[in-house]
């Protein structure tokens, strides 16, 4: 069965997921992604605008802690993904909501080492448009504490090295770069 490109026709009082397709579910997935990131941006914009950047980006990284364990919890799980080692942990990133954002590639090195290479990134890109030059601190300060976090989950080990971050112009090949391994 195909199921439903879209919900065009009538009103089903019983449609589930499932009737889909799964060109529409996975177009689903895409949007519900941004609008996790969305929802991110807006709470955050939200507490700069009635109070300062500096307690938004604290509430920003209160959230996320909480966050990125509720998230792991439950798509290690669901996923059966096994492992302490930097593989595990990348394969986790490849599935949570804001990563799928991203266009990225990484590379392995073995089990305990890899690069990330981000080639396009919404928030990045956000930030720029915005203008009040955020990006410059971002990427050297949020991001590695997030990724910190995640590692975190998998093995306090892992360790986070950035290779290239921004500021940089608009239309880069590489947005960052980032190597993770385990001694």
């Amino acid at each position: 069965m195909s199921g439903l490109r879209d919900y065009s026709g009538e009103f089903n009082p019983n449609i589930k997921l499932e009737d889909f397709s799964k060109e529409a579910l996975i177009g689903l997935l895409e949007l519900y992604s941004r609008l996790f990131l969305a929802v991110d941006g807006f709470w955050y914009l939200a507490v700069k605008g009635r109070v300062s950047n500096e307690e938004a980006l604290s509430c920003d990284m209160w959230v996320w802690e909480r966050e990125i364990k509720y998230e792991m919890d439950r798509l290690v799980k669901l996923l059966r993904i096994q492992g302490n080692d930097v593989v595990a942990l990348m394969k986790a990133l490849q599935m949570s909501p804001w990563f799928s954002t991203l266009g990225y590639n990484i590379k392995t090195i073995g089990r305990n080492g890899a690069v990330l290479t981000v080639t396009y990134c919404p928030i990045l890109t956000a930030m720029e448009k915005e203008g009040e030059g955020r990006e410059k601190t971002f990427c050297k300060s949020v991001e590695p504490l997030m990724f910190k976090m995640y590692a975190n989950y998998f093995n306090p080990d892992i360790e986070i090295k950035p290779l290239n971050l921004p500021p940089g112009k608009s239309k880069r090949e590489i947005c960052c770069q980032w190597e993770f391994k385990v001694e």
